[in-house]
């Protein structure tokens, strides 16, 4: 009746180039999640529930990599014990659910199953998402309150609209969940069509409360007011194998904002993922992607006004392998390689290497 799950995460990381190239990072990420059919365990008909508690430790490695759009995806910038999923989920009728409670936007909207593997957090929610709002949206590490739509047209289409509190905040942080809704609300909504092997769709986002400009500002000195509002694509699509054989799964997306209220006009993300890739193994993965997060025309000014030649976008390789060499260990060995990093142009670039290993029961 409650699925229960314990995960923890260590990275160690370093920076090879930089002003702190000789030293290690170790980050920590601690999370319990569980989940419980509240039908057979309250007799609450067609309704789950799920509660996920996080905690993370560490260092911060990009603080020597100097990058704008990170360089690890569990690298927090104050740490906490977190309440970072609570929510209920009710079916309505046979295609329909609606989801309400603390939520992660980034569990179903703008993601690519196959480019779940890599630790950049440029492969997560588009910087130009992620950076968006008075705090950030509602994703990792702080969430919102949010109710949440499905609905499924036969066994392929879906479409899926969510309304968040704009401001986010969750039980931990130092200001705790926002019930005022005083930032307004963010959403979003994405439509598409999924299989195995297989999905394409498209979604939008607008908050409705206007916020400040990047760099604009008024004859007296205040910031001018903007409204942030965006869109994007995501496909996967599998190229060959399945069925317990060697697969090969390519993803990509891209993604534009209103360009205003953060650094970045949106980007694109494009790569594969291998899985099963040695006899024996049937847990070995790897995985190669490029993001390219392109900056805002009042970013580049504002490098500039600091007589800085600015870049167009910054670019991330990464290249990464996953193996579990316990029921309860997987270690992931990982590479990354950013060029134009800080969105300055011809900046040195700097390569992270990471050791990623994955404890759960």
């Amino acid at each position: 009746m409650i699925d229960v799950h314990l995960v923890e995460t260590i990275d160690i990381a370093s920076v090879a180039r930089g002003p702190d190239r000789d030293r290690a990072f170790v980050l920590d990420d601690t999370d319990l999640t569980a989940d419980a059919d509240l039908a057979r365990l309250v007799g609450w008909k067609g309704a789950r529930a799920h509660v996920h508690v996080m905690s993370t430790m560490g260092g911060r490695p990009n603080d020597a990599a100097g990058t704008l759009q990170g360089v690890d995806n569990i690298e927090v910038a104050s740490h906490h014990l977190r309440l970072f999923e609570a929510w209920i989920e009710q079916r309505v009728g046979t295609n329909t659910t609606v989801r309400s409670g603390v939520y992660d936007l980034n569990s179903e909207f703008y993601t690519n199953a196959s480019a779940g593997l890599l630790i950049s957090p440029s492969f997560g929610a588009g910087s130009e998402l992620a950076a968006s709002g008075p705090n950030g949206p509602s994703i990792f590490p702080s969430t919102a309150l949010t109710v949440r739509v499905e609905h499924r047209f036969g066994e392929v289409a879906y479409l899926r609209a969510a309304v968040l509190n704009g401001s986010a905040g969750c039980l931990g942080d130092p200001e705790g969940v926002d019930f005022s809704f005083r930032d307004g609300v963010l959403l979003i909504g994405e439509a598409g069509v999924e299989r195995p092997g297989f999905k394409l769709g498209a979604g939008y986002w607008r908050y409705s409360k206007m916020h400040d400009d990047y760099t604009a500002v008024d004859m007296d000195g205040a910031a001018i007011q903007r409204r942030d509002h965006g869109g994007y694509v995501i496909g996967d699509v599998q190229l060959l194998g399945g069925e317990g054989r060697p697969t090969v799964t390519a993803f990509g997306r891209a993604g534009l904002s209103g360009g205003s209220t953060t650094p970045f006009q949106g980007g694109w993300q494009v790569g594969v993922l291998a899985e099963h890739l040695f006899a024996g193994r049937p847990d070995s993965q790897a995985s190669l992607g490029v993001s390219r997060g392109t900056t805002t025309r009042g970013f580049r000014t504002m490098l500039l006004d600091q007589g800085v030649r600015p870049a167009r976008a910054e670019t991330t390789f990464e290249l990464t392998y996953s193996d579990k060499l316990a029921k309860w260990l997987t270690v992931q060995p990982d590479l990354q390689f950013i060029t134009d990093r800080g969105g300055v142009e011809k900046a040195r670039g700097v390569l992270v290497s990471m050791l990623r290993l994955t404890i759960s029961f």
